[in-house]
């Protein structure tokens, strides 16, 4: 029986109360059938994520290292494997198995160093454009459609607007209702990761890098640059001119995406403005009060402003 990670157990009973208390009862006893059935034994300790965890495994017969993940049943993890099975291995680990009932898949094994550790921030920005284009492939039937959120977000915009006591002007959130309304609503047919960031593109063997970790939704691919360069928004700090460093990583990723540019742009401000307004109603992973969560919501507000094209004449 696999010992389940102490950090893992107690963020997913906190996050999900009894019914993930139960699951975590059951987890071992899941991992190991899977294991027998897969013809898998154990290689390693068990790493975990957010909502599931990682069994290092070899697989019986000299079919060589893999994987095994289970996560907690979620639906934002149901098409996870959708879009591994739809990726063949393009930018992304293979599938080997599912079994959709348990949440649970095999995966080609990758090393646990992230593109969040690569220092050089174009290098960061143009591998995550790179693999954004090898991910851009024609979506199968059935998945998430982002153009189907489309009305919720515009509506939960102008909520926080009215409601929320804010800073921002008000042409910065008509930008990014206008981006709602211009690209949200009609978007093309394309598979696109969802949840594009650094640490969820590890490096491998197979391929230099490869993706982890997707939602597997159906949209634009401009789209998944707007939430990288939220992403990226601390390494700012550190830039001598903040703003002309965003706009070098529009730059960046639009050429090795091979993505238009003015739809990152346009993404990347409704990303901004949507944790401007998040920070406020739950705060950020690492800061949930006080002083910090003040100056990192001020930050995102910035953010939000230097993505902002200014409409022309006088402001009011």
């Amino acid at each position: 029986m696999i010992e389940i990670p102490e950090a893992f157990a107690r963020s997913t009973v906190e996050r999900e109360g009894e019914s993930g208390a139960a699951w975590l009862t059951e987890l071992p006893a899941i991992v190991a059938e899977l294991l027998e059935r897969w013809g898998c034994v154990p290689d390693g300790a068990v790493m975990h994520g957010g909502v599931g965890v990682v069994v290092p495994v070899r697989r019986r017969g000299g079919a060589g290292a893999a994987v095994l993940k289970v996560s907690f049943p979620h639906p934002g993890n149901v098409h996870e494997p959708d879009a591994f099975a739809a990726w063949e291995g393009r930018g992304a680990v293979l599938l080997h198995e599912r079994d959709d009932e348990r949440f649970a898949m095999l995966l080609e094994r990758v090393r646990t160093s992230t593109l969040a550790e690569v220092e050089d921030g174009d290098e960061v920005v143009a591998v995550a454009g790179r693999i954004n284009l090898r991910l851009a492939v024609p979506a199968p039937p059935g998945l998430p459609r982002l153009s189907e959120r489309a009305e919720a977000w515009e509506q939960r915009l102008r909520q926080d607007a009215e409601e929320l006591a804010h800073a921002l002007p008000p042409y910065v959130v008509d930008a990014a209702v206008a981006t709602v309304r211009e690209l949200g609503r009609v978007q093309p047919d394309t598979l696109v990761h969802g949840d594009l960031h650094p640490r969820n593109i590890l490096r491998a063997d197979r391929e230099p890098w490869l993706a982890v970790d997707p939602k597997g939704h159906v949209g634009d691919p401009a789209y998944d640059g707007g939430a990288l360069l939220k992403s990226r928004a601390l390494t700012l700090l550190e830039a001598d001119d903040p703003h002309k460093a965003l706009h070098r990583m529009l730059d960046v990723f639009a050429e090795a995406a091979e993505v238009d540019r003015e739809r990152v742009r346009r993404w990347a401000q409704f990303h901004a403005v949507q944790a401007a307004f998040w920070g406020r109603h739950h705060g950020f992973r690492i800061a949930r009060s006080g002083p910090r969560l003040d100056w990192l919501t001020e930050f995102a507000d910035r953010l939000a402003e230097s993505l902002t094209e200014r409409p022309a004449g006088p402001q009011v």
